[in-house]
């Protein structure tokens, strides 16, 4: 895509200058930090997720307003507060205060506190309630509720149970104030301070002081250097066993986010070391955790017990259905149904193969004819009789199946009829599926926990079919199943790699394949545009990059009349940086949606692209759904998401997110007209073949490729990041 190209930019003036604006540092901050004593007046705004709060505030409980702005949580109008923060001034509203940490404080005065308890905050206390309490007892009011609750009844309309309630309630709430003061006292921020005391009640500050290490494992956001932090302000010890043990499942923890099953021992040490911790330490605080089942050893690798146990049974279970079972009876008619002219010779095997065997791979990248394949495969079990199940990692993954194959497809989840509310899935060993053939489409997404729910939900004499490019990324999780499943030659695979003349005509599949080959791809000519385009467009510094981006979503619209928002998706390889997928959307959603109706940056608007983070099996939404805002209110969202309306109410909502920009991850198993991926040195950790192979794969009309050329060719030759360790294949061999 060049300057002479003939697809012509749509409001490139407008759309830099929106960039222009978006890059613009938004306001000055001073640099002197205060301490204030400041009471809400009223909660001017709250974000979806209820993380970033407005106030309208006064000093003190009578003294001047301010703004106070920040991760103010859950207060109410009527609360006291201890903030820390600076002054800042905005370009567009003005002096702020941002609010760095919180804690609530109890009011002293008879004012105070008859507002304090007249907020809301306390059940069963309205503003004339709390009005009378004050009449009776003045500024002795909170010390009378929380020691002497009875008296409380001297009050009219507050009866024994309400006197308890009331008192419960306050309590509560200044136990609640004291933990949350100590613990911001230490250095957690607001929203971790609440999460911690939700976790732990009014346990929170003496678990922390006792092992704040152990708080990083079993409070989500924490972490090893948070913990750390609060563990060198308690006094512990570089070498105390609790550090070391706290390092240790956080580093193998973090391996498996990283798709690592396990780590080697020497593996382990190294990293424990740039944690600072000692070999020896180290060393005793893994063998202490075996002891105490947190940890398994074996050989010199060291496990999470879950993926132990998930490598040791996938491994039996696959195993399990290796081998050839006989030519079913019918076969050959079948087979004559279901084979065609059409069919390459490595398609054609795939079918006769999967009528004999208990365990197939099929696997091959795009122009291969996977989908022609899957096909003449279902028509030829079907034609014996057999009942065949298709599942897909992912729902976007399940739809494109059953629009492929004109059958009903589900994703794994609900295919194993999985409860949210226990975290279980119903079918398994001793409720399995009915069904003869269950097929697995983007079987590369699958990794070794998911694999082994699956597995064990099949019943016997059933046959297991993985469907999928095994050249793509690796799963999310830790275990890249089909990638040892092939490594291991456990059972037969079918790898297609005829491309197809039809395909051999799209630029896309020309150019993932020579991606695979380590070599660059060759772009669309100018004026010769076809079913499946590809362009490299250079930018290396990331403003110009992002401004790129912009232009060229109006050009695509011009070019190949598709919609900005509804059929051009574009990647990132992270979601921090300058070209990251928040920022990414930030710029995106001024450019493609200013107006919306009205709501500030950052939050919700009308016209929104989003995407669905999680399964929600009650409103049959899954996860890497798009879908549109229609409306956008305080109190719910609704959105349009494959042509239904899905309403979100405040709870729910934080389940949504901008999705004009996207992970490559989040898209695995989708599919859309045009894909714009930006590629650039700030994303240097991140950049491997399988990302930009998988990126531009999942494009069928067009594909741009956007950055630096170093980041690009970085991509092209970079295929470390499909190195993982796992023993399947190890298991798979006995």
């Amino acid at each position: 895509m060049t300057n002479a190209h003939p697809m012509r930019a749509v409001s490139q003036n407008m759309a830099r200058a929106r960039t222009r604006a978006g890059f613009a540092l938004q306001g000055k901050r001073m640099a002197r930090d205060e301490a204030l004593s400041i009471t809400v007046d009223e909660v001017v705004y709250r974000s979806d997720n209820g993380r970033f709060v407005v106030l309208r505030a006064s000093r003190g409980e009578d003294g001047p307003e301010l703004v106070a702005v920040g991760d103010l949580g859950g207060v109410v109008r009527g609360e006291t507060l201890s903030v820390r923060g600076r002054f800042e001034q905005h370009a567009q509203y003005g002096q702020r205060f941002r609010v760095e940490t919180f804690a609530p404080v109890t009011p002293r005065t008879r004012a105070g506190i008859e507002r304090y308890l007249g907020s809301g905050l306390v059940p069963g206390v309205g503003r004339a309630v709390a009005a009378r309490l004050v009449q009776r007892f003045g500024e002795k009011t909170l010390e009378v509720i929380s020691t002497q609750s009875a008296r409380l009844r001297e009050v009219s309309g507050i009866g024994p149970r309400r006197a308890t309630a009331i008192a419960e309630a306050v309590r509560n709430r200044a136990e609640e104030a004291e933990a949350l003061s100590y613990l911001q006292g230490l250095g957690l921020g607001p929203a971790l301070s609440k999460r911690v005391r939700k976790h732990y009640g009014a346990d929170a500050v003496r678990v922390l002081r006792d092992d704040p290490y152990l708080v990083a494992e079993q409070v989500a956001g924490v972490g090893f250097a948070t913990a750390d932090r609060l563990g060198r302000a308690l006094g512990y010890a570089e070498d105390d066993p609790r550090r070391a043990a706290g390092a240790a499942l956080h580093l193998i923890g973090r391996a498996a986010d990283e798709g690592h099953v396990f780590l080697h021992r020497d593996e382990l040490i190294e990293r424990a070391a740039a944690l600072e911790v000692p070999e020896a330490t180290l060393l005793a605080a893994v063998d202490a955790l075996a002891l105490r089942g947190l940890l398994v050893l074996d050989d010199d690798a060291v496990y999470a017990p879950p993926l132990h146990a998930a490598e040791v049974e996938v491994g039996t279970r696959l195993r399990a259905l290796t081998g050839t079972r006989g030519r079913p009876n019918g076969a050959d008619k079948a087979l004559a149904e279901a084979l065609s002219a059409e069919l390459s010779r490595e398609q054609s095997s795939a079918v006769e193969l999967s009528l004999q065997s208990g365990l197939l791979v099929l696997t091959g990248g795009p122009g291969t004819g996977k989908t022609t394949a899957v096909r003449a495969l279902l028509h030829a079990h079907r034609a014996l009789g057999r009942r065949v199940a298709l599942c897909a990692p992912t729902g976007r993954a399940a739809k494109r199946l059953s629009e492929a194959t004109s059958g009903e497809a589900q994703t794994i989840h609900r295919l194993l009829e999985f409860n949210p509310a226990g975290a279980s899935f119903q079918r398994d060993t001793e409720t399995p599926l009915d069904a003869d053939v269950v097929l697995v489409d983007e079987a590369s997404m699958l990794d070794l926990l998911l694999g082994q729910h699956l597995l064990r939900a099949l019943p016997k004499g059933c046959s297991l079919v993985l469907v999928g490019d095994v050249d793509q990324l690796p799963p999310v999780g830790a275990g890249p199943l089909l990638r040892e499943l092939i490594r291991s030659g456990a059972c037969p695979v079918i790898r297609l790699t005829q491309i197809f003349r039809q395909a051999q005509r799209s630029a896309i599949v020309r150019g993932a394949h020579a991606i695979l080959h380590g070599q660059r791809p060759t772009p669309t000519r100018s004026g010769q545009l076809g079913d499946g385009d590809l362009f490299v467009i250079r930018a290396h510094e990331p403003e110009l990059a992002a401004q790129r981006v912009i232009d060229t979503l109006g050009r695509v619209g011009a070019a190949y009349g598709l919609d900005p928002k509804r059929d051009v998706q574009v990647l990132s390889p992270m979601r921090k940086g300058p070209l990251g997928v928040t920022r990414l959307n930030e710029l995106l959603q001024h450019a493609l949606n200013p107006d919306g109706d009205g709501a500030p940056p950052g939050r919700l608007r009308r016209g929104d692209k989003v995407m669905q983070l999680r399964n929600d099996y009650d409103r049959e939404v899954f996860n890497g759904d798009l879908g549109l805002v229609l409306e956008a209110g305080n109190e719910h969202v609704v959105v349009e998401l494959g042509g239904r309306r899905v309403s979100y109410d405040r709870d729910a909502r934080d389940a949504l997110a901008l999705a004009y920009c996207s992970t490559v991850h989040k898209v695995q198993g989708s599919e859309f007209p045009a894909v714009i991926v930006v590629l650039h040195t700030t994303h240097f950790a991140l950049l491997g073949r399988a990302l930009l192979y998988t990126a531009i794969t999942r494009a069928k009309r067009l594909a741009v490729i956007i950055g630096d050329d170093r980041a690009i060719g970085r991509a092209i030759h970079n295929t470390a990041e499909q190195r993982t360790n796992s023993r399947l294949e190890h298991r798979l061999l006995g």
